[in-house]
C-alpha cells in the first residue's frame, strides 16, 4: 500500500474515532483551574502547636468545609468552641481513626494529583459545553469519617477519601455490619472517585433533581445528570458512570425492556410518588419490587438510556438538553435489543 493511501486511511480512521464521541471536546484553550487541598493531610501532619492557626486560616478560606469536617464528620464541635481542642485531641487518639488515616495515606499519597487533573479536565469540558454554568473553585480531599462521599458547597467539592479505599481494605471490612451493610461497603471503590465528584457538583449546581417531578420525569432528570457527567468524563466506562460492576451493567442492559414494560403495565410512569422514586432511584442492595439479582437504581439507568436514545437522534447542545421537556425526550425513546 502506498504512502498516500496509508495517509488517507489513517485520516479516515482518525475522523471516525473523533466523530464517534462528540462529547470529547477540545479543552486546550481553557484557563479554568481547580485548586486542590489535602485537608486530611494538613490535619495529620501539621505540628500540634501550629494546628490552631492553620485551622483558623483554613476556616477563613473554606468556612463551610471546615465546619462540616469538624462539627458533622468528626463531631468534635466547631474550632471556635471552647472544648474543641480537647475534643480534637481525644478524637485523634482513637486507634481506628489512626489506622484509617494510615490507609488513606497509603492509598492516595501519590494518586490525588492525577485525580485532581481528571476532575479539572472534566469541568473544563463542561465549561465548553455549558459556558455559563457554575464551576467549583476548589476540591478538598478529606476524611469525612464515613459521613458522605461528596459534599458540595457554593464553591468547593469535599471528597471523603475513606469511601474510596476499596471494599477489601481492612478498615472497610471492619465497619459495623448493622450500619454499613455489605452492599454499602461494596460501593466504596476507588474507580468511582472522579465520577462522584463531577456528578455531585452537577446534581447540586447544574441539573438538580426536582421535588415535584412525576416518576418518569425524575428518572429522565437523573438521565440528564448522568449524561452531563459522561460529557465531563467521556473516557470513563459506562458501568463506572452508573456506579455498576460490569456484571450489573450487563444485567441492566439485558433487562431494560422488561423494566420499561413493568413500569408501563403498572401505570406508574406519570404518577408522582416519593415511594416509587425512592424504590427506583435511591441506593440500595437492589431495585425494590424487582428481582434481587439485579442492581439498584434502575430508574437512574433507564433515565440515562432514555436520554442517550434522544441524543443519538438529535444534534442538540447540552444546554438545550438541560431545558428540554421530559415528555419530548421520552417520545423518542427507542430500546435497542
Amino acid at each position: 500500500m502506498s504512502f498516500p493511501v496509508l495517509f488517507i486511511c489513517a485520516f479516515v480512521l482518525l475522523l471516525a474515532v473523533s466523530c464517534s464521541n462528540p462529547l470529547n471536546v477540545d479543552i486546550s484553550a481553557s484557563n479554568y483551574h481547580l485548586e486542590s487541598v489535602q485537608l486530611d493531610s494538613i490535619l495529620k501532619h501539621t505540628p500540634n502547636e501550629k494546628l490552631p492557626s492553620e485551622i483558623e486560616t483554613l476556616e477563613k478560606k473554606y468556612p463551610e468545609i471546615i465546619d462540616y469536617q469538624f462539627y458533622y464528620c468528626f463531631k468534635t464541635g466547631l474550632p471556635k468552641d471552647s472544648a474543641f481542642a480537647l475534643n480534637w485531641l481525644e478524637f485523634t487518639r482513637n486507634s481506628y481513626y489512626k489506622r484509617l488515616s494510615k490507609r488513606i495515606d497509603e492509598q492516595f499519597a501519590t494518586k490525588l494529583p492525577q485525580s485532581r487533573k481528571l476532575i479539572e479536565d472534566g469541568f473544563k469540558r463542561l465549561q465548553v459545553h455549558l459556558p455559563n454554568s457554575k464551576l467549583p473553585e476548589s476540591v478538598i480531599f478529606m476524611d469525612s469519617y464515613f459521613a458522605s462521599s461528596v459534599y458540595c458547597t457554593e464553591k468547593e467539592i469535599g471528597i471523603g477519601l475513606e469511601r474510596y479505599l476499596g471494599a477489601k481494605t481492612d478498615v472497610i471490612r471492619e465497619l459495623p455490619g448493622d450500619v454499613f451493610y455489605e452492599w454499602i461497603k461494596k460501593a466504596m471503590e476507588p474507580q468511582y472517585l472522579e465520577r462522584d465528584a463531577v456528578c455531585g457538583w452537577v446534581l447540586t449546581h447544574i441539573c438538580e433533581p426536582g421535588k415535584d417531578f412525576n416518576n418518569i420525569q425524575a428518572m429522565i432528570q437523573w438521565g440528564k445528570i448522568l449524561y452531563l457527567t459522561r460529557a465531563a468524563l467521556p473516557g470513563q466506562k459506562e458501568h463506572t458512570l452508573l456506579r455498576y460492576s460490569e456484571k450489573e451493567y450487563d444485567w441492566a442492559l439485558r433487562n431494560e425492556r422488561n423494566f420499561w414494560e413493568y413500569l408501563v403495565k403498572q401505570n406508574i410512569l406519570f404518577v408522582k410518588s416519593e415511594t416509587d422514586q425512592a424504590a427506583f432511584l435511591q441506593e440500595a442492595p437492589f431495585t425494590a419490587r424487582l428481582p434481587q439479582k439485579g442492581p439498584d437504581r434502575l430508574g437512574q439507568f433507564l433515565g440515562y438510556r432514555i436520554v442517550c436514545s434522544y441524543m443519538e437522534q438529535y444534534d442538540i447542545t447540552l444546554q438545550e438538553l438541560i431545558g428540554k421537556p421530559y415528555n419530548e425526550i421520552l417520545t423518542e425513546y427507542q430500546i435497542n435489543d
